[in-house]
């Protein structure tokens, strides 16, 4: 993709009105950054959907390959986290509160902690480790193999091939996850907080029952939240899948870049999810002060 980029030329700038040069210099001074060239990388990949020469049944197979690949195979760690993280989250909710007399934030609490950021931050990251790095050995080590090569002197579009499947399947999976997690985080830690206060005698004093926790979530629950329900592990998904694919096309050819670029894509996924996420819950920060005006 460098290569590509260190094509366009700069005596084009002549073409250009100032408030067009301003534009184009800005547009090059992304496409030589990495984040820049990412975001080119998607919008090829979204515009290879619409190619003349696309399969669809190829395509569809390719996506439904790449769903099961991210989602179902990682679904028993990813049940597993989240049913001890919900139940962490209950005990520590019920109890605090209790203590302190802000029994009617509970559900606030539990939507804030579970439903709107570390459910959606915690997915993203089992996903990254899991499925991203997996993407970026399998692409890096085609690439290494001269295997993407061949599919372009095939005539087959090595983005459409790879990474348009990797994508769409990804961010499919991811947002379907999420939404597991946080069920299964709510739910399953219900029963396993359940189980243990009946074996311990409820030492803790938990007057927990699922109507009592459900009505308080589903109260607590906004607009909003059903909206970023779905837009926060989309935009995950696509981070993930971008950037996993990105670090396995741009691998040098040694084979020994092979750990060294799914550490990257790792490390980097973790990062731009952090950011994301700190951007899309600005939207939330107004909802936050009035909260705690009501507790103070």
């Amino acid at each position: 993709m460098q290569n590509q980029i260190d094509k366009i030329e700069h005596k084009d700038l002549e073409k250009f009105t100032p408030v067009g040069k301003f534009f184009h210099m800005v547009g090059m001074f992304l496409m030589h950054r990495m984040a820049g060239q990412q975001v080119v990388l998607f919008f090829r990949a979204i515009a290879s959907i619409f190619s003349e020469s696309r399969n669809f049944k190829s395509d569809t197979k390719n996506v439904i390959m790449q769903t099961f690949f991210t989602g179902v195979e990682i679904f028993p760690i990813l049940f597993i986290v989240a049913t001890l993280f919900g139940s962490v989250v209950i005990v520590e909710v019920m109890t605090l509160m209790g203590k302190v007399g802000f029994s009617d934030v509970v559900g606030s609490l539990m939507v804030v902690v579970i439903i709107r950021e570390l459910g959606p931050i915690l997915t993203a990251f089992l996903i990254a480790g899991r499925s991203g790095s997996s993407l970026t050995t399998y692409i890096g080590t085609m690439v290494i193999d001269s295997e993407v090569d061949a599919l372009a002197t095939m005539g087959v579009d090595p983005i459409r091939y790879l990474v348009m499947p990797g994508l769409i399947g990804g961010t499919i999976a991811t947002f379907i996850m999420t939404i597991i997690f946080s069920s299964s985080a709510i739910c399953a830690g219900y029963l396993v907080i359940k189980i243990l206060t009946i074996i311990s005698g409820n030492v803790l004093n938990l007057q927990l029952t699922w109507n009592y926790l459900t009505t308080e979530i589903l109260n607590a629950m906004t607009i909003t939240d059903f909206i970023f329900i779905v837009i926060k592990p989309i935009v995950f998904g696509c981070i993930i899948t971008t950037n996993a694919c990105y670090q396995a096309m741009n691998i040098p050819r040694d084979i020994r870049q092979v750990p060294k670029a799914t550490g990257r894509s790792v490390i980097k996924s973790f990062f731009y999810i952090v950011c994301a996420d700190v951007i899309l819950s600005m939207f939330y920060f107004l909802d936050y002060f009035n909260e705690i005006s009501k507790i103070i």
